[in-house]
């Protein structure tokens, strides 16, 4: 018997949001002192920015190869060709493809798209988004929080790319099983909104 799986798919345009990032830092004096700072405060405060700003790097896109192979969960490949995203998972070994040049994905405003299937006690969750080379992340809002994706592309300027993400699967189920998931968003680096896709 031909084996089968449920997924879910769907793709919808958004509007960019646009927004300024905010930074604070606090800067602790070491000597109690009227003084002017010396050159010792100065330096620990470089450093406790330059600490900030690591803690705080932006997250970027993975670029991948054509065909190159990446591990995106236990049991699960996943690789990009011009063609589209393709994976494979334990039940699927033989390997699933989702095209984006098959007319079935707008390619002329960023979206994005959800599939989602369960392997072992996880539900693995990927898509293709439609969208600039700034799309660094996504993040899917569940009923249990919020799940950040990873996001890979092919190098140059393809105009879509692929995410994944991994999260437990409920107990129970809810019903019916998509309901679980509310909402995907693209983000850019600087977590600016590049498009939404919001479940019925």
């Amino acid at each position: 018997m031909t084996r089968t799986k449920k997924y879910l798919a769907a793709t919808v345009a958004a509007a960019a949001l646009i927004g300024a990032p905010t930074m604070a830092h606090a800067l602790t004096p070491t000597q109690a002192s009227v003084k002017a700072p010396t050159k010792a405060p100065a330096k620990a405060a470089h450093t406790s920015v330059t600490a900030h700003a690591l803690a705080t790097k932006p997250a970027t896109a993975r670029i991948v190869r054509p065909g190159e192979r990446i591990q995106a969960a236990p049991g699960v490949e996943l690789w990009l060709t011009k063609d589209g995203k393709h994976w494979t998972t334990p039940d699927m070994p033989e390997g699933q493809f989702r095209s984006v040049v098959d007319g079935n994905i707008d390619l002329s405003e960023p979206n994005v798209s959800l599939q989602a299937e369960t392997v072992g006690d996880q539900y693995f969750l990927s898509g293709v988004y439609v969208g600039p080379n700034s799309a660094a992340t996504v993040k899917v809002v569940t009923d249990d929080g919020t799940v950040t994706g990873t996001v890979v592309r092919l190098p140059g300027h393809p105009g879509w790319g692929a995410w994944y993400a991994t999260t437990s699967v409920p107990r129970p189920l809810p019903v019916p099983p998509h309901s679980y998931f509310h909402s995907v968003t693209l983000l850019d680096a600087h977590q600016h909104p590049l498009a939404t896709l919001t479940m019925p």
